[in-house]
């Protein structure tokens, strides 16, 4: 499998803005922001899609949204955020798992997205 941009920022060879780091997982700024604060949670290893994750693996899963969580925190917006995880390589734009923490609103009723309740 070739390395994904995400594994290139893992790697360092392109720069980013690092808002979260351990063993396991990075976040960082995404450079196509939808919200006035958009990161992205990224385990180290690639996995294409979450589907390669095994569902054993619930320390996994835990750790992707409990750091989701934690970057919320740290971003100071933990009061009012959306997790999005999209699944498949017709939806991903980047092949490599990835939780997009957003937020930062002002006006929140105006973001409020009214699909995803």
């Amino acid at each position: 499998m070739e390395d994904s941009v995400f594994t290139k920022i893992i790697k360092r060879q392109i720069p980013s803005t690092i808002r979260f780091e351990d063993d396991e997982f990075i976040a960082f700024d995404d450079i196509h922001p939808h919200a006035p604060i958009h990161v992205l949670v990224v385990p180290k290893k690639q996995y294409e899609t979450l589907e390669q994750v095994p569902m054993e693996d619930t320390n996994f899963h835990a750790r992707l949204l409990l750091i989701g969580r934690e970057v919320a925190r740290i971003m100071g917006i933990s009061e009012n955020y959306r997790f999005a995880l999209n699944i498949g390589k017709e939806l991903q734009a980047v092949h490599h798992v990835h939780l997009h923490v957003l937020g930062g609103w002002k006006n929140l009723p105006k973001a409020r997205d009214q699909r995803f309740g």
